[in-house]
């Protein structure tokens, strides 16, 4: 009986957690559709490692969810919140195309708007191109796969969104006020 109560109170505990994460992508996703029609320049996402795997969970989720409630007559509160995760959002997250849009850069993991911009690197692998884009306001750094096809294209972007002050590095460094920071692309 004490195993039984200890595991209900974990499955509880990752439901509240898929929760939290569920309502996050939900509301990226949302984000993303008030932005679609001020794209410049995106592609899909690429497919996050074990994807396949994260499919796979979802499926076997919605068996279990299936069984607890239609055979045991059950609410399994968080079999579903992760079932909704897996097999449902994952995919949908998806769906939210990377790149550049008018006011903003949709990097990998989240949305920043050009005004927080305080600074961009290219990392150049064997089979990618990474740009990484560092906020001026928050201590973070977000990282943005570019194909290959999309480089020369993203590179003008940014020099463009840098011409135009969306853009701008000024006080994030020693500013001297001797370059262009169009040369900073």
């Amino acid at each position: 009986m004490n195993v039984q109560r200890l595991l209900t109170a974990v499955l509880l505990l990752l439901g509240i957690g898929f929760l939290v994460a569920n309502a996050w992508l939900v509301l990226e996703y949302l984000r993303f559709r008030h932005r679609r029609h001020g794209a410049l320049l995106t592609w899909p996402s690429p497919k996050p490692p074990h994807y396949g795997m994260a499919l796979a969970i979802g499926v076997m989720l919605g068996f279990l969810v299936f069984y607890k409630l239609i055979v045991l007559r059950q609410y399994p509160f968080g079999e579903i919140m992760m079932f909704v995760y897996y097999a449902y959002l994952t995919p949908l997250s998806r769906r939210i195309g990377r790149g550049f849009y008018q006011d903003g850069i949709w990097a990998d993991s989240s949305f920043i708007p050009y005004d927080e911009v305080g600074g961009i690197s290219w990392r150049e692998g064997e089979h990618q191109v990474t740009l990484i884009v560092i906020s001026r306001l928050r201590n973070l750094v977000r990282r943005l796969i570019v194909p290959g096809d999309k480089y020369g294209a993203a590179r003008r972007l940014l020099r463009d969104k840098i011409g135009e002050r969306a853009i701008h590095f000024t006080g994030t460094g020693l500013d001297l006020g001797s370059h262009d920071e169009r040369d900073e692309i």
